[in-house]
């Protein structure tokens, strides 16, 4: 199988407006090859969501969860383009499964973006230790940092984070096939979690 690293994926998911995964996954089975890629994901429904990607979404709902024990709670913001849009049977199902999502597996950031270049650096310090650590050859560490960094992404940032009721999809690809179905931009504005006893965690 071609290696498929971070900076291929970014490049195909700015050309198309798909996501991460699906970019990935694409390309794997593309061999790397960018064109076909995008032919892929064209060709799944998954690159339209690119032209929807520059529209404004000022509509949508605000929805809740709180958790049986009502230890955890949460608030969060779907946007999409139209009240109509918001006020579908998709659209709240979508809502509700973010909310019950963010519930479940607490994702700090809203995305990769919103991390910290801090945090980021320091992550990245860590990893090149840890694989000159374990005798990995000079070339590879570049590789197996972003490798660690793209699992950090997948653990920390809601977009990116394997869906909590299909973990064969992310965050950011149950979008963009709520985007698909409404035929609207679809986005995650912000989100709050209140946990009994501990520090608020707000991705906005």
């Amino acid at each position: 199988m071609t290696d498929i690293n971070a900076e291929q994926v970014k490049k195909l998911r700015e050309a198309t407006g798909a996501g991460m995964m699906a970019c990935k996954r694409a390309l794997e089975e593309a061999e790397g090859d960018f064109e076909r890629a995008t032919e892929i994901l064209r060709e799944k429904g998954q690159a339209s969501a690119q032209k929807r990607a520059l529209r404004t979404a000022a509509q949508g709902l605000v929805d809740s969860y709180v958790h049986f024990n009502n230890t955890v709670g949460v608030l969060v913001e779907v946007n999409c383009e139209t009240d109509f849009a918001a006020n579908t049977g998709e659209f709240r199902d979508l809502t509700r499964d973010i909310a019950l999502h963010i519930a479940s597996l607490a994702p700090a950031y809203l995305s990769s973006d919103d991390v910290p270049g801090s945090v980021l650096e320091t992550e990245r310090r860590i990893y090149e230790t840890q694989a000159r650590g374990s005798g990995k050859p000079e070339e590879v560490v570049p590789k197996v940092v972003e490798g660690k960094l793209g699992a950090f992404f997948k653990d920390h940032c809601l977009l990116d984070q394997p869906f909590v009721k299909d973990d064969s999809k992310s965050v950011q690809e149950l979008l963009d096939e709520v985007s698909a179905q409404v035929g609207e931009k679809v986005a995650v504005r912000r989100f709050v979690r209140y946990k009994l006893g501990e520090e608020l965690d707000q991705g906005a």
